[in-house]
């Protein structure tokens, strides 16, 4: 696809200030259709499938908006996405336009052991390829619910056992956890064997981030030796600050290569998509916003890709 712009054909591959013809609308345009026409610039499947969690228990840091973002985005370039929903807010499900009202088959049902993972997965509007199991506002009371029961930490896990995500043929699971380090976070945590953390690049996103790490250590030590942090994304960036450079390089000088190269900035768009039920690749493909989750998702594709498969072989 091309887009003519005077007397210039300007191809999406290639716009930027030095392009002939170039205008502001012209590189909107050319970043739009990367979004709308993806199977020019499809991703690739990783070497196994891969169940990462999103946490950080510091609220406002992009953690929802990323999950659903960076799953739409892998899920329109030709991969397989599970979201799973574990925020009693269900913002995730808003956000994928998942029905999610009380009395929906949710994340509740499939802890208690009620119904299968594959019962309570619903088919995104943002893409064909996208999974969300939803959660309602029964989650709220699970945290109490789960104290009693056998193997409580372990309850997420056996939902999402390989048999059950092999029924549902994914590449991809995304577990977004509430803001907290409870027992929901704790299951997410057992569940996985990735944890990715989206850091706002604020001062006070640093402090709560020696907590979450020492949580992880713990659940590696006693419930989940193959856990990891994969990933850390840098979200909410605003270039016009010199404290969002400040954190930027103190993170990337800590966790090096586990930090992404893109950085997520701080977009109007991004934050208007919910309001629509949407992400907001599909809210404004044209976006700042959009595109950077676009790249933050082949990032994380093209480094599925080369990972070792397990011993096991059974994707966890």
């Amino acid at each position: 696809m091309t887009f003519k712009v005077s007397q210039y054909e300007i191809s999406p591959d290639h716009v930027s200030r030095e392009t002939p013809g170039w205008t502001p609308i012209a590189e909107e345009a050319a970043r739009a259709a990367r979004v709308l026409h993806p199977d020019r610039y499809r991703m690739p499947r990783p070497s196994h499938r891969r169940v990462l969690t999103v946490a950080n228990q510091k609220g406002g840091v992009g953690k929802t908006t990323s999950t659903v973002n960076l799953a739409a985005a892998l899920a329109m370039h030709g991969v397989r996405v599970l979201v799973i929903d574990l925020d009693p807010q269900g913002n995730a499900s808003t956000a994928l336009g998942v029905e999610h009202r009380l009395g929906t088959p949710s994340v509740y049902e499939a802890l208690l052991g009620e119904i299968r993972l594959a019962e309570a997965a619903a088919e995104s509007t943002a893409s064909s390829n996208l999974l969300c199991v939803p959660a309602t506002i029964d989650l709220a009371g699970a945290e109490i619910e789960l104290v009693s029961m056998v193997a409580r930490e372990n309850r997420l896990r056996q939902a999402l056992s390989p048999e059950a995500l092999d029924e549902l043929d994914v590449d991809y699971v995304f577990v977004d956890c509430p803001p907290s380090l409870g027992l929901l976070t704790v299951n997410a945590l057992v569940a996985a064997n990735e944890v990715l953390i989206p850091i706002q690049c604020e001062y006070y996103a640093l402090e709560g981030l020696g907590q979450l790490l020492s949580n992880i250590d713990l659940v590696r030590a006693h419930l989940n030796t193959s856990l990891h942090v994969s990933t850390i994304l840098l979200t909410m960036y605003d270039g016009r600050t010199k404290l969002a450079d400040q954190v930027t390089n103190e993170v990337r000088g800590h966790f090096g290569p586990t930090v992404l190269r893109t950085v997520i900035p701080r977009s109007v768009k991004v934050s208007e998509a919910p309001g629509y039920s949407q992400t907001v690749l599909a809210y404004d493909p044209g976006s700042r916003g959009a595109m950077s989750y676009v790249d933050a998702a082949r990032e994380i594709a093209e480094r599925g890709a080369e990972m070792p498969v397990p011993p096991d072989r059974d994707g966890r």
